[in-house]
């Protein structure tokens, strides 16, 4: 009996903790993600052709036709390429140019034109050694240029016999 009175307030809490969870998953996971499922069909619908686009691929491309489900995209000069609609993950806006990335490896080429140092880095074990040195030693080795070097050949005679 004491038992049963003490737990009688806690049943109204675990009621309302039932009625809590599901309403904090709609307002939380729910409603956001058919929001963002809304934005995208809309903007999916809205496509134009001229229009700059980036696929779920990563793809840039520009679009040429739009169709009830599809939609066809020029991906380079003169390349055709049809899409489902689905494939567009976002509308470009005009303003970004069109290669980025090749953009900024031009301006990272031009820095190091300026320099002028064509200083290669030798990344060999050896790099310290002199080539004149390096060749003599091969010869006296007699060992095949073909092989990697620093690595020895074992031979029966060097194993340890048991």
């Amino acid at each position: 009996m004491i038992i049963a009175a003490g737990s009688g307030g806690s049943g109204a809490f675990n009621l309302l903790l039932l009625l809590a969870v599901p309403l904090v998953f709609y307002f939380l996971l729910i409603r956001p993600q058919s929001r963002r499922r809304k934005e995208q069909m809309n903007m999916q619908n809205a496509m134009t052709p001229g229009a700059r686009v980036l696929t779920t691929s990563g793809m840039r491309a520009t679009v040429v036709e739009v169709d009830d489900d599809g939609v066809v995209l020029e991906i380079a000069e003169g390349v055709e390429v049809r899409f489902v609609k689905q494939a567009v993950m976002q509308v470009l806006k005009d303003d970004d140019p069109d290669d980025v990335d090749d953009e900024l490896d031009d301006e990272l080429d031009g820095d190091d034109d300026q320099d002028g140092d064509d200083e290669r880095v030798d990344l060999s074990k050896d790099a310290g050694t002199d080539a004149s040195a390096e060749d003599e030693a091969d010869g006296e080795d007699g060992a095949d240029e073909s092989e990697p070097k620093g690595r020895a050949k074992v031979k029966a005679a060097d194993k340890p016999s048991a």
